[in-house]
């Protein structure tokens, strides 16, 4: 589902809300997300799942189209751990 899909979606659903409103609301949600990442937090919503942060070290990657050898930097990479009730909705 893209981000538009699910504005429409709720606007359909709550047909006395602006869309722009629920846009809106949407991207505080996201940005609220991405902010709490970037500061390196946990964003747990329960039921649905848990964001967090990952430390990759610093290794020695390959090209893949060469095959030369290429040192990859120390970076963060953001992951996402499904909640129990999604699981178990898509393991009924």
């Amino acid at each position: 589902m893209l981000k538009s899909e699910l504005v429409q979606k709720l606007a359909d659903e709550n047909p006395h809300l602006f869309q722009r409103d629920i846009e809106n609301i949407v991207n505080a949600i996201f940005g609220e997300i991405s902010d709490a990442l970037a500061r390196g937090d946990r964003v747990e919503l329960r039921g649905f799942g848990a964001f967090s942060v990952k430390n990759r070290d610093a290794r020695i990657g390959r090209n893949p189209r060469t095959g030369e050898k290429v040192s990859v930097g120390k970076k963060f990479v953001p992951q996402f751990k499904t909640g129990k009730e999604i699981r178990d909705r898509l393991n009924k």
